[in-house]
């Protein structure tokens, strides 16, 4: 089984990566299902050259990891390096390597190029993680003693296989992210995308999947990218006239950015790739036990995901402490089990026009502090969360009238706000140094269990340090989570405009979307959760009618839909009927019987012909969870049977429809007994014959609880 020193292979998970180095360059030969341990893979190398043709050049351009211009390569290069502004030519020897055995459980090489006339160094590094994921990023290191620009530094160049053929991304806006977008790779020479707001977006352009031409749920080769990074990103998809196609991702620079003194290095943030063997579901899984196992912080991990009750829709800015204490009263007898104080508990902010950065409590609101509201809501069972937005500040505060540069701004020039704010420069070490003495000083004070960490602005204008307001903005959160490490952070940014795994690993949970509305959430979540698993994606029972959409939909049908996922509760009971309190408080002992498979379990998409019906599978050991939902009138009285793939077939199951079920289509049930006590079915007749549900009429869902007999 020969893999010669310049020949390497990469294994993780269900993939392996083999990298040819015999032409002076790292050249990807082979991504695709892991091969078997004795594959010669010289031979593989071998099998795969080609000869060149009458339309390029007369050797080969290489299909490397680390490409350069200068070589007949017409892409978009590694890097553009630049010294007195003038960009360098570079001229790179042969490619060196090094590997490091067992680290994080897996193997990892660096692949190294060196110029020494520029005495620049590049280096690509890679590394497979203990859960089956692919770390990636770069290098670029300045030996001279004069400065070097780096104007462009990918975090990963991926020569795609050609047996990929779609590339899914998305794109959105406020309140309605994450729309999925197909491209077959060779429609266009260049498909690409990114942001320029100082955040990934709402576009999350930084999720990526590629997948074969017969992909699907449970069949078919895909693999995904993600940039592992909170601020701007830019990623592009060069097809040439051979029809290779490849990936650049990696996060764009402005000039004069990075700039490198003699022995400095800059080190790109990571790119991960996951690659899934057997269709989506197996992607989705990997990148679920990645994110669970790995990313998120141990402490929510560690425990279970409690439902909270937030009092935006509930108060807003029209807080008084008596109208917070009784819907704290409220919110206990539902079941709720965190308490989440949102804007407008500080200073004088009684509108979205002032206040931000003045973070104590109102002296009209709360006259004695907090301490009044956290008592009563502990004594009620629950522990007490608070909205922050740390990073922004408004004209009309007293930190701006203290502080008026520490903004981001441009000397001399106008400072223009968005939704009336401006943000801070946490490039400025005086502005870190604030913000963690302020933070600090409000956890230290308050018994604090949860802070709702909002960005509601783009950051404008962008200037040069925008890498440096990243690891700024990190290195707080990692400071505030080693001094109060039981305190859970939610990254939100008007919703789903800041939602990466550079966030998740140091928050709890992530904001999917200020929009509440459940038809949405369906098409929303779908999208986040072919990345992300349902414990970390806030999901939220809002008020009737929905403020954004202005649908009016069933109780029974919005709480079914806020189970699959981290469950909240974004309303006024008071403003509820009784019998809305008690199907919510239903469905809130639901989730907390349930979320322990919803949240450690597998999640399969359950395929159906119906357009209007959508569904999902969590499987856990002996129990599995599924939520199918109507949301059109359906074609036809009797839609398909859903089909339940995912479960182990050879075992049976009881299934049950948990209650309470949906009106009017539970009347056509034929036995409610027989759903109720439950019947036997085996995994096999679940997956291929399925089961008959009532889904003729729109926001309709369905809840089906199995346990092994």
């Amino acid at each position: 089984m020969p893999t010669t020193s310049s020949i390497r292979r990469l294994d993780a998970g269900a993939a392996t990566l083999v990298f040819d180095l015999r032409r002076g360059y790292a050249e990807l030969a082979t991504f695709g299902p892991r091969l078997p341990v004795g594959e010669d893979c010289e031979a593989l190398c071998d099998a795969g050259r080609r000869a060149p043709h009458e339309s390029e050049p007369d050797v080969i351009v290489p299909n490397s990891v680390l490409p350069l211009l200068g070589s007949g390569y017409a892409g978009k290069s590694s890097v553009e390096l630049c010294r007195a502004g003038r960009e360098l030519p570079l001229r790179a020897a042969p490619i060196e390597w090094g590997g490091d055995e067992a680290r994080s459980g897996g193997t990892e090489f660096r692949f190294s190029l060196r110029d020494e006339h520029h005495r620049i160094s590049l280096a690509s590094h890679w590394r497979a993680l203990s859960s089956g994921v692919i770390a990636v990023e770069s290098a670029v290191n300045n030996a001279a003693d004069s400065v070097l620009q780096v104007a462009r530094c990918a975090s990963l160049v991926l020569p795609l296989p050609r047996w990929t053929r779609t590339i899914v991304h998305y794109d959105g806006r406020w309140s309605a992210e994450m729309h999925e977008s197909r491209s077959a790779l060779g429609s266009a020479p260049r498909i690409g995308g990114g942001s320029t707001g100082g955040r990934p977006g709402f576009t999350a352009g930084q999720w990526l999947r590629f997948e074969a031409a017969d992909t699907c749920e449970h069949h078919g080769l895909c693999f995904a990218v993600h940039l592992e990074w909170s601020g701007d990103h830019e990623w592009q998809v060069d097809t040439d006239a051979n029809g290779d196609s490849v990936l650049w991702i990696g996060t764009p620079l402005g000039h004069g950015e990075v700039e490198l003194a003699e022995g400095e290095s800059f080190v790109t943030p990571r790119a991960l790739v996951a690659f899934g063997s057997q269709g989506r579901a197996s992607l989705r899984n990997l990148w679920h036990r990645h994110v669970r196992d790995i990313v998120l912080p141990r402490q929510s991990r560690a425990q279970p995901r409690k439902v909270h009750l937030n009092t935006w829709e509930a108060c807003g800015f029209a807080m008084t402490l008596p109208r917070l204490e009784q819907l704290a009263v409220d919110a206990a007898a539902l079941g709720v089990e965190r308490f989440v104080l949102d804007d407008g508990w500080f200073s004088g902010r009684r509108d979205d026009r002032s206040s931000l950065g003045d973070w104590w409590p109102s002296p009209q609101v709360f006259p004695q502090g907090l301490a009044p509201l956290i008592e009563k809501i502990r004594t009620l069972g629950m522990d007490f969360g608070l909205w922050v937005e740390p990073e922004m500040l408004s004209p009309e505060s007293e930190l701006y009238r203290a502080h008026p540069d520490w903004c981001i701004h441009v000397e001399g020039q106008a400072r223009p706000t968005q939704r009336h704010q401006l943000a801070l420069d946490l490039a400025r070490p005086e502005v870190e140094a604030h913000l963690l003495a302020t933070l600090d000083g409000l956890l230290s004070k308050h018994d604090i269990a949860y802070l709702k960490w909002d960005h509601n602005r783009e950051l404008f204008p962008s200037g040069r340090r925008r890498v440096a307001r990243v690891r700024a903005l990190y290195r707080l959160l990692d400071e505030l989570r080693a001094r109060h490490p039981r305190v859970e952070i939610e990254t939100c940014a008007s919703g789903g405009g800041r939602v990466d795994l550079g966030m998740l690993a140091r928050c709890a949970r992530f904001w999917a979307s200020d929009n509440n509305d459940p038809i949405e959430r369906v098409r929303l979540n779908r999208a986040w959760w072919q990345f992300l698993p349902l414990g970390s994606c806030g999901n939220h029972v809002g008020p009737d009618p929905n403020p954004i959409t202005g649908r009016s939909l069933p109780m029974n049908y919005r709480s079914k839909i806020a189970m699959f996922g981290h469950m909240g509760i974004e309303a006024d009971p008071a403003r509820m009927s009784d019998d809305e309190r008690s199907v919510l408080a239903t469905h809130v002992a639901l989730y907390k019987s349930w979320r322990g498979v919803l949240h450690e379990g597998e999640l399969y998409e359950i395929a159906h012909d119906e357009p209007g019906v959508a569904g999902w599978l969590s499987v856990s050991h002996a129990r599995a969870l599924a939520l199918v939902v109507q949301q059109e009138f359906a074609r036809y009285f009797e839609t398909a049977p859903v089909r339940l793939v995912g479960l182990d077939r050879d075992r049976r199951y009881r299934v049950k429809l948990l209650e309470p079920w949906p009106s009017p289509a539970a009347r056509y049930l034929v036995d409610a007994t027989l759903w109720r006590e439950g019947v036997l079915l085996s995994g096999e007749a679940l997956a291929t014959r399925g089961l008959r549900l009532p889904l003729r009429h729109p926001a309709t869902a369905w809840l089906i609880a199995l346990e092994i007999e």
